[in-house]
C-alpha cells in the first residue's frame, strides 16, 4: 500500500517519516515533491569501470540556471534531507520534468527503511534543458513494509551511502567484491 497525503503528515507528527525543510504545499494525494539541490557532478573520465573508484568533480548550479547535455550523466541532489525509519520511499520523476525529458534515476528509485540522507540522482536528458536550483525534479512516495526490520539501513555496517551530505555521491560498486 502507498500512503496517503494524510498518513504522511501523521507519520510525520510520529516522527517515522522525516522531511527536511517540510513545506505543506508539496504534499500532494500520495506523495511529496523533492527539489534540485544546488550541486551537481560529473564524472572526471568518459569511460567509468565498476571495479575503480571512478571520480567526480562537483560544481554549483548558476543563478540563470545550467543546460544539461544529452549522453552525460549528471549527479544531481536533492534539496531536501530525508528520514524513513517504517516505510520503503521510492523516488519517482514528476510527470512536468519527464515531458522535458529529464530522467532522475536509472535504476535507483528505491530506498531503504532506514535511509536518512538527501538523494543522489541520476540524471540524463533526451536533449538539452535548462535547470535550476530549487525546481521541482521528483517525488517520494512511501510504501508499508509487511514483517519486522532486522537491520535498518542506517545502521548496517557495509551501507555505503550512509554519510550525510548536500552533494551528489558516485558510485560506491567498486566497495564491492566481485
Amino acid at each position: 500500500m502507498i500512503l496517503s497525503d494524510k498518513r504522511i503528515l501523521e507519520e510525520i507528527e510520529a516522527g517515522s517519516i522525516i522531511i527536511e525543510p517540510f513545506k505543506r504545499e508539496c504534499l500532494g494525494t500520495n506523495s511529496y515533491d523533492v527539489h534540485l539541490g544546488k550541486y551537481l557532478a560529473v564524472y572526471k573520465d568518459r569511460v567509468l569501470d565498476a571495479k575503480k573508484h571512478n571520480e567526480i568533480e562537483h560544481f554549483e548550479i548558476p543563478k540563470d540556471g545550467f543546460v544539461l547535455q544529452p549522453n552525460t550523466l549528471y549527479l544531481g541532489v536533492t534539496l531536501e534531507y530525508t528520514e524513513t525509519h517504517k516505510h520503503v520511499p521510492f523516488l519517482e520523476g514528476k510527470s512536468s520534468t519527464g515531458r522535458l525529458g529529464i530522467d532522475i534515476h536509472a535504476t535507483a528509485g528505491k530506498g531503504d527503511v532506514g535511509f536518512c540522507n538527501t538523494w543522489t540522482l541520476e540524471i540524463s536528458v533526451a536533449q538539452p534543458v535548462r535547470i535550476y536550483t530549487g525546481m521541482p525534479i521528483g517525488q517520494l512516495i512511501y510504501f508499508v513494509v509487511e514483517g519486522e526490520i532486522e537491520t535498518m539501513y542506517a545502521t548496517k555496517i557495509n551501507a555505503k551511502y550512509n554519510n550525510k551530505t548536500t552533494r551528489p555521491v558516485e558510485s560506491m560498486m567498486w566497495k564491492n567484491q566481485f
